[in-house]
């Protein structure tokens, strides 16, 4: 390689770390047109491609990096299965880079981890656990550049098979772990872990202490992201933007083959479930949680909303055309029946513009009671960057009241689309509550939706071993272990105007 080329790739590399992605990318591609055998640039360029969402091109630029003969080619392999696990949904690609990777090196940590996480999403407890135990934290020492992920193969572990007591291994193995060296998000793991083992034994108190200091190293680590005010304000110019009377009328056309099916409502309210007791219908096949028509309202209509203001039915059928073609890549082998779902919790924030694109669109939004939402919330890792409010029960409050706020607007726009269901009411009486969705989506009853637990799909979701399990009551009412610790949840809730039946 030249220098000249050589300097323009160190560019490239610096637009990369500014954030620059588009940039870097065809610089890139501009160098590599002229120096093809340059492999590390060919990785780069695969990285920031995945970045994008151009995911068939990112492949071909980590393929090129392995014919070129890359240094460390089990991590190409692994961002490659990535892609295919998390983005393609082609999990059988996945599986064969993987284990491309561990025949490259067998002790290779983030492919064994990664291997795990795929037989959990295929409900394979046992070879989950037999990827993890390889990657026990006694694996490696304080020096081990995998520390964090072998911390993280423990927790996960601690999920699958969790401690019968408190004198079990595995739970002190977490108690030692959550005080060891390690990293803000291998810590809140660990002790998200160590949470739910204190509360299986029904021990509330260090249960809930663990989850706050878990939510703790987590806005330690992505800072504390929830701007109340704006949230308002964006429910606000949701509202403005499509209001209840005037201009709603939807403008693409409607278009053969199976429908969209959208499931939406807070993280944790039941939303998995609901598509699993679906998907197990011959007329719906699940199409999991897909981020197409977030990344669309962030880029091609941003400013989203103030860019839907004004009607634009050319726009709207061409992005509804592109939400089909996704779904088509997803899933090649074509799409069954009447109803392909999406999942996506938060697209209750998109309702408008699901209607604009899809006029006939069906919405199913899953509910549970406040607490036990607000709770589940608190006891999961989510993503501060996608969900801020999640780590502060007060912040968890708020924006569920912004969330009520916003779903009775839609409720009265659209009446006719948005079906309500009931997680607690369905887990006490599941045929009763079944039978109304059933007959809202226009299907017959199939005795094989209360058999959702046998069904050998993947699920890509946190409740990916809940719905392995018969249907159960453990879960409804949970919020009544903690008493006062949840006493910043139910006023904030309170003060949003949210009624608390029976707390």
């Amino acid at each position: 390689m030249n220098e000249s080329n050589a300097e323009r790739l160190r560019q490239a590399e610096i637009l990369h770390g500014q954030g620059r992605r588009l940039e870097a990318i065809d610089l890139f591609k501009q160098v590599l047109a002229e120096t093809p055998d340059a492999s590390e640039g060919w990785y780069e360029l695969g990285y920031l491609l995945k970045a994008e969402g151009l995911f068939e091109e990112a492949l071909a630029a980590y393929a090129k990096a392995l014919e070129i003969g890359i240094k460390r080619p089990e991590e190409v392999h692994l961002n490659r299965a990535v892609i295919f696990s998390d983005h393609l949904r082609r999990d059988a690609d996945a599986e064969r880079e993987l284990d491309a990777a561990l025949t490259l090196a067998p002790a290779y940590v983030p492919a064994l981890l990664n291997r795990g996480n795929l037989h959990e999403e295929r409900g394979e407890q046992a070879e989950a656990l037999g990827c993890y135990d390889r990657v026990s934290p006694a694996g490696g020492g304080s020096e081990d550049p995998h520390r964090d992920l072998r911390f993280e193969a423990l927790a996960r572990t601690a999920k699958l098979r969790p401690p019968t007591d408190v004198d079990d291994p595995l739970f002190r193995g977490l108690l030692d772990a959550a005080a060891a060296p390690c990293g803000n998000v291998a810590r809140a793991n660990l002790l998200f872990a160590l949470g739910q083992a204190h509360e299986r034994l029904e021990q509330f108190e260090p249960a809930f202490d663990a989850f706050a200091k878990a939510n703790r190293w987590l806005r330690r680590q992505y800072g504390r992201s929830y701007d109340r005010d704006l949230t308002a304000r964006f429910v606000d110019a949701l509202i403005a933007t499509f209001p209840s009377s005037g201009n709603n009328e939807v403008s693409a056309s409607v278009t053969p083959g199976a429908a969209p099916l959208f499931i939406c409502g807070m993280f944790r309210s039941g939303s998995t479930l609901v598509e699993q007791v679906l998907a197990a219908h011959p007329e719906v096949t699940a199409g999991g949680e897909l981020d197409w028509l977030k990344r669309v309202a962030s880029t091609r209509l941003a400013p989203f909303p103030e860019c839907m203001a004004v009607s634009d039915p050319a726009r709207d059928a061409a992005l509804a055309a592109d939400y089909r073609a996704h779904l088509a890549n997803l899933f090649p082998d074509g799409i069954a029946g009447t109803y392909i779902t999406d999942k996506r919790p938060d697209n209750f924030l998109l309702i408008g513009l699901i209607k604009r694109l899809f006029p006939t669109a069906k919405i199913i939004h899953t509910s549970r009671h406040p607490l036990d939402t607000g709770l589940s919330v608190f006891q999961q890792h989510l993503d501060l960057r996608v969900a801020g409010y999640a780590s502060d029960l007060g912040d968890i409050g708020h924006y569920y009241g912004q969330y009520r706020r916003l779903m009775a607007h839609w409720h009265a726009l659209y009446p006719d689309s948005i079906f309500e269901f009931d997680y607690d009411s369905f887990v006490h009486s599941p045929k009763p509550s079944l039978e109304p969705l059933l007959g809202f989506l226009g299907l017959d009853w199939d005795d094989r939706c209360l058999q959702f637990h046998q069904l050998g799909n993947t699920v890509k979701t946190a409740s990916y071993w809940q719905i392995r399990q018969p249907l159960s009551t453990r879960a409804s009412g949970r919020w009544r272990n903690y008493g006062a610790q949840l006493e910043p949840l139910r006023q904030a809730l309170q003060d949003a105007g949210v009624a608390l039946q029976h707390a």
